[in-house]
């Protein structure tokens, strides 16, 4: 199943890159036009930032700002941006993709010096499941159970997938009994479970939507916006799981607007709309109704166990070469090694 594994990275790849693409057509190291912004995102913020986006046009500092936008896979954003797209803030899905634009000199190295250390939003590892979750997948011992079909993005190229696997590894490595190995074993049954891995995490969820799968490993907001719409499914918090943190920033060439725009998306107006659009808020005080979450009453419930990168995987500096180096990273290996039905 390795091929079909890299052939629906492969597709979604190719269908990425052009949506990166499109909407910016300057380039790094044009004269910044002050009244023009251009934000550019991992592939879920789309419709949560349209609101915002909207909300901060009516503020003083926001008046007569005109947006460009770009959405897709976060390592492929980081990469595009470092090959010439044009961005004046950067949400991206975890920290070593922002780490490669301050490498390239496009965010300057102070870009996480503020009081949320540069997390714009957060959520969960969740598992999206059919309505009435038919298979009763409750923890993540379920994912690995025979014939169970999971879906979840591909490392290569999506930050969700990177977050979605080290879940899996860190349910398995704090159990009674787990370590290092029975974690490799664990999350190898889990992806030899795995029946697709498209590039991104809107192309997964897409996927799933489409019927393929049992269960896709997903964003909590994800899964929120998805059930929001409409989709006749349901979402699983299990009682272990993994704080996500997105990080954003504004480029060293961007426009003096960005900043104000940033501050905006921090303030408690712009995190109550994140909140409404299913990610968890990162400054306290947010209250709001919340469309399509499992219970309204609790909108974002506390994790019963909820494991961090710096906690428990020694931040991003460690983790990510550690379990996603191109050649010798723990979970690359155990991808390249699958058999599933070539």
């Amino acid at each position: 199943m390795t091929r079909r594994i890299r052939l629906a990275a492969l597709v979604a790849a190719a269908v990425a890159v052009p949506a990166a693409l499109s909407g910016c057509a300057a380039s790094n190291g044009a004269t910044a036009d002050q009244d023009q912004l251009s934000v550019v995102g991992f592939s879920v913020l789309k419709s949560a930032n349209e609101p915002i986006i909207s909300a901060f046009q009516k503020t003083d500092a926001g008046k007569g700002v005109r947006f460009t936008t770009s959405y897709g896979a976060s390592g492929d954003q980081a990469r595009a941006v470092i090959g010439g797209l044009h961005a004046d803030e950067v949400h991206l899905s975890l920290e070593p993709d922002m780490t490669k634009l301050v490498d390239s000199g496009d965010v300057d190295k102070s870009w996480n010096q503020n009081s949320t250390h540069g997390i714009l939003t957060d959520s969960v590892v969740v598992f999206l499941v059919r309505k009435g979750n038919p298979l009763d997948i409750k923890s993540w011992d379920d994912l690995t159970k025979p014939g169970v079909k999971v879906i979840t993005p591909n490392p290569e190229s999506s930050g969700s997938a990177k977050w979605n696997i080290l879940a899996a590894w860190a349910h398995a490595a704090n159990a009674p009994d787990g370590n290092e190995s029975k974690a490799k074993d664990f999350v190898t049954k889990l992806l030899d479970n795995t029946i697709a891995m498209p590039g991104s995490g809107a192309d997964a969820l897409a996927s799933f939507l489409a019927g393929n799968g049992d269960v896709l490993l997903a964003y909590e907001n994800d899964s929120i916006e998805a059930r929001a719409a409409g989709e006749d499914v349901d979402y699983v918090i299990p009682d272990d799981t993994l704080l996500i943190q997105n990080p954003a920033a504004v480029t060293t060439d961007a426009s003096s607007k960005a900043q104000d725009f940033l501050d905006f998306q921090h303030s408690l107006e712009g995190q109550t709309l994140y909140a409404k659009a299913g990610f968890r808020p990162v400054v306290p005080g947010v209250k709001t109704d919340v469309p399509g979450v499992e219970t309204p009453s609790d909108p974002y419930p506390e994790v019963k166990r909820l494991y961090t990168l710096d906690k428990d995987f020694g931040g991003w500096s460690q983790a990510d070469p550690k379990y996603f180096d191109d050649r010798t990273g723990i979970i690359t290996k155990i991808i390249s090694g699958l058999d599933i039905g070539s």
